[in-house]
């Protein structure tokens, strides 16, 4: 078997982090936890990563990135509602088969309220600098129109918030949320 490169490995544990990170939070995961799972020692780890703020930070940044593109890749040629509508598929599809996104995703913004709570900004304005991006990645496709793209995010923390606390398909509170982005039962748990 073919020795994996450092880029190799930095990967394997972005992907190992994003899951613990999922599940327990920035301050709930042990590196030693990644580790474990990415089949490294710890010392391996930090030759890898400075340290477990980096791990995180590189983690939320491809999370981030992630759905940028595929809100790029579902809207790319599209406009207005049909943009709306194809964006809101693409979504409602990753956090089904994907769940550890959604749930890295609200991590990440737990971490960033408390590292600002704690003084470090550094790591607020990564996040918001992500957050900004996919802003305007959906903001275009909808006609750059301040309300529609404010709609749309909002929406998309109002699905969030439902999946995250285990609202099951079909449930009323899920009447409101246009067709195209409601929970099917691809969202169960």
């Amino acid at each position: 078997m073919a020795r994996m490169s450092a880029e190799e490995r930095r990967e394997s544990v972005v992907r190992a982090a994003t899951t613990e990170f999922a599940r327990g939070g920035y301050h709930g995961t042990s590196t030693e936890a990644i580790a474990r799972r990415v089949g490294v020692s710890q010392p391996y780890l930090f030759r890898l990563f400075p340290g477990k703020k980096a791990i995180f930070l590189a983690v939320s940044e491809r999370c981030m990135d992630d759905f940028v593109r595929m809100f790029e890749e579902a809207a790319e040629g599209l406009e207005g509602e049909e943009a709306v509508h194809a964006m809101g598929n693409a979504y409602a599809k990753v956090i089904a088969e994907r769940p550890e996104r959604l749930m890295m995703q609200m991590q990440t913004y737990l971490a960033v309220a408390a590292a600002e709570a704690e003084g470090d900004h550094e790591f607020g304005e990564a996040v918001r600098a992500g957050w900004m991006r996919l802003w305007d990645t959906v903001h275009v496709p909808l006609g750059a129109d301040v309300d529609e793209t404010t709609t749309f995010m909002a929406y998309g923390m109002l699905i969030n918030c439902l999946v995250a606390m285990g609202f099951p398909p079909g449930h009323r509170v899920w009447e409101g949320i246009y067709p195209s982005a409601r929970a099917t039962g691809r969202l169960e748990k």
